[in-house]
């Protein structure tokens, strides 16, 4: 399974100088840092969500462009044998080590004009509990298939387990992960208001 990372990379990158905006201006608009914006650009590191919707927004395009090539007007279907073949996107859970610890297999990524992103998303455990919690506009749905994860939401702490599910306002500081030493998989769909 190949990783799109440096494909979102080269995305952002293209889609901001197609735009004559510079990283300082693009850093500017999103509130994150110019070694973010570069870091992120030069597939250094990719990060979670939040700071993706940031530079999203501040480029004026949907999350879902650093994601997809192709925009089928009427439904799209996603089979399960297609969607183990495609691509996915690891990203960091913003940790202090940066390391990945989900893998993103997006669910819609062909259908034009969508305010929603599903993902199937693998967490791989980690033991590493120094997460950086972030906030976005939007909401997401959180459906636990299997394992168990743990979500810092504001002040809170939730775990979920095999079935549990949340829905939550995404301009909350969060961060969600597998429970310590646990992998999960789950079902996550996140809105953005464009």
């Amino acid at each position: 399974m190949s990783n799109n990372s440096t494909i979102v990379g080269a995305k952002i990158k293209g889609i901001r100088e197609s735009k004559n905006l510079s990283v300082e201006e693009i850093a500017e608009r999103s509130g994150l840092s110019v070694d973010q914006i570069n870091s992120i650009e030069n597939d250094v590191n990719l990060p979670s969500l939040g700071p993706l919707i940031k530079i999203a927004r501040a480029l004026g395009v949907r999350l879902g462009t650093f994601m997809d090539d192709n925009d089928a007007l009427g439904p799209v279907v996603t089979r399960a044998k297609d969607r183990e073949a495609e691509s996915s996107i690891s990203f960091s859970n913003g940790a202090t080590d940066a390391r990945k610890h989900m893998e993103y297999h997006p669910l819609a990524q062909q259908k034009a004009g969508r305010h929603m992103e599903p993902f199937i998303i693998d967490i791989n455990p980690t033991e590493n509990q120094d997460f950086q919690l972030s906030a976005h506009e939007g909401e997401e749905f959180i459906y636990v298939m299997s394992g168990e994860v743990e979500v810092d939401y504001g002040k809170e702490k939730y775990t979920l387990s095999e079935g549990d599910s949340i829905y939550y306002d995404s301009i909350v500081k969060h961060h969600l992960h597998g429970a310590p030493g646990k992998s999960a998989k789950i079902l996550a769909v996140v809105y953005i208001p464009f």
